[in-house]
């Protein structure tokens, strides 16, 4: 199980056409990604309990800008190094996403 991450400067869709938004993406750290936010309540508050590991989720500029703070909180709590570089990774792209108007941020689990 792993989770990748692609940067869009628009939303994504599945079809060919995605490729045209793609500004970044990541999935050197996927499976650590993945184990550290299996470990989050889905039913909380937060917005990063709610990424599917098995599935697709977008988050918006504005979802991402939330997301920046549970990210930061989980790296203090982290004392696996992969699980910490995934989160470094995902705090990165979330910022890019956040300071990009339009864009998404898209978690493509497996």
């Amino acid at each position: 199980m792993g989770i990748e991450l692609e940067l869009h400067s628009g939303r994504p869709t599945r079809k060919r056409s995605s490729r045209d938004t793609v500004l970044r993406g990541s999935c050197e750290h996927g499976e650590a990604l993945a184990r550290v936010l299996s470990t989050l309540d889905r039913d909380g508050s937060g917005r990063l309990g709610r990424v599917d590991p098995y599935g697709d989720t977008l988050f918006n500029e504005q979802e991402a800008q939330v997301a920046c703070q549970e990210v930061v909180a989980l790296t203090q709590g982290c004392t696996d190094d992969q699980q910490k570089a995934a989160l470094l990774d995902l705090a990165e792209l979330l910022e890019a996403c956040a300071a990009t108007p339009g864009s998404y941020l898209w978690f493509m689990g497996d």
